[in-house]
């Protein structure tokens, strides 16, 4: 039945004005909530970016830098007995690459990880009171009456003024820089009608991609961290990563090559995705009048979910042991179908970086495995998450941390 939705009958069922409407500050136009021919173009364009060898070998190296800010800061907190939130931590450094990534400029996050960054504030801000708009009937009434009125005006102002800022002075340096960039590549392209990209557009689908880049990859860690850690994980998934990352990277820095390799750690990213997808549940809106399998009937305008997060844990799809956190399950050469793991989504919205979070996921985990082991201050304890678009946890993910003795190498 969902097939039938995001793929068979496409184009009869489309985002809608409902979340554009809700989360406008955030996806402008681009290509999160675009329909039609807009999001026809958008995909097009960005699709064909992503492929460029160029671009990929760019990709990984932002990620092994931001990677290595995020090792030299644990070093000083390793063998301490300090408590590190790892949730925030990969926040920090999926925001800094998708920063790099998109704008050419990382926000500065991991430069000095005990102060706060005014971006990544508003940004977070943000997130949390769309999210809260969009999942709540009256959330701007009900924080009025909580006494948090919002910040949206104020905290859109913050982030549109650091993107503006960083198009105003690319636009005066010309086409002629060395930046290897989303921002840049943009730049270089026109639109459907074949005018160059406004500041705004530019804006729109730069901001989208840094918000598709910093939860899923941040979140999926810190779920799998918590997974392979926690009191009932089996010994066996850390050790078998510890090998595979040994005998892969021989002590040297991950490359988009290397991560291409490491099949247990992807396996180990996905099955932690099935459990804890970074979005759990999804909507779209029918545009004319359809009939389901099965003959149940939609009618336009109407509204449709799913839940990617009760589809992970069907025993249906999964089998008996849906509720375990298995990365063999991924080891038998057998890739699942869209329609059974949906944590990218499917058919033709199927997340363009699906690869690109995949590679970073892989190349943090890489590093910190090569240097790190890690202890649950609460091993006992599932996280619990916060209401939202994605799923946060909801007070991170605290851990101590200990230098592994062999095969400390970068």
């Amino acid at each position: 039945m969902l097939d039938h939705v995001l793929r068979a009958n496409f184009w009869a069922y489309e985002k809608g004005p409902f979340l554009r409407t809700k989360l406008a500050p955030l996806v402008g136009q681009g290509i999160f909530g675009a329909d039609g021919e807009h999001w026809k173009w958008q995909r097009k364009l960005a699709s064909h970016i992503f492929n460029v060898k160029a671009f990929r070998s760019y990709t990984s190296s932002v990620f092994t830098l931001e990677g290595q800010m995020v090792i030299d800061y644990l070093m000083t907190k390793a063998d301490s007995g300090e408590v590190v939130d790892l949730q925030e931590l990969f926040y920090k450094y999926t925001l800094d690459s998708f920063g790099e990534i998109a704008f050419g400029e990382a926000f500065g996050c991991l430069k000095k990880p005990g102060e706060e960054v005014p971006f990544a504030l508003a940004f977070d801000r943000l997130n949390h009171q769309l999210s809260d708009r969009f999942l709540a009937p009256f959330g701007k009434l009900r924080g009025w009456l909580r006494g948090t009125p919002d910040t949206i005006e104020q905290d859109t102002n913050i982030v549109y003024d650091f993107a503006y800022g960083v198009i105003r002075r690319r636009r005066q340096q010309g086409l002629k820089g060395t930046h290897k960039d989303l921002m840049q590549l943009f730049m270089e392209t026109v639109d459907e009608d074949g005018n160059k990209l406004s500041d705004e557009m530019l804006k729109d689908m730069l901001m989208n991609f840094v918000i598709a880049g910093r939860d899923t990859t941040a979140q999926a860690l810190s779920w799998m961290f918590y997974l392979m850690h926690r009191n009932e994980a089996n010994p066996k998934i850390i050790q078998t990563l510890f090998d595979e990352t040994d005998s892969i990277l021989q002590g040297d820095y991950p490359t988009y090559e290397s991560t291409k390799k490491q099949k247990y750690a992807e396996a180990c990213f996905h099955e932690a995705l099935r459990l804890y997808p970074s979005v759990p549940k999804n909507m779209k809106t029918c545009v004319q009048d359809d009939v389901l399998p099965g003959g149940i009937r939609v009618y336009k305008n109407e509204n449709i979910g799913w839940s990617s997060w009760a589809m992970g844990r069907s025993v249906d799809l999964w089998g008996p042991d849906a509720g375990e956190y298995k990365p063999e399950r991924w080891m038998n050469g057998e890739k699942p179908s869209q329609s059974k793991f949906i944590a990218f989504h499917a058919g033709p919205r199927t997340c363009l970086g699906q690869q690109f979070a995949t590679i970073e996921g892989i190349t943090l985990m890489s590093m910190l495995v090569q240097n790190f082991t890690f202890e649950l201050v609460e091993p006992h304890k599932e996280p619990a998450y916060l209401p939202s678009l994605t799923l946060p946890m909801a007070t991170g993910l605290p851990v101590r941390i200990k230098r592994r003795v062999k095969h400390t190498t970068v």
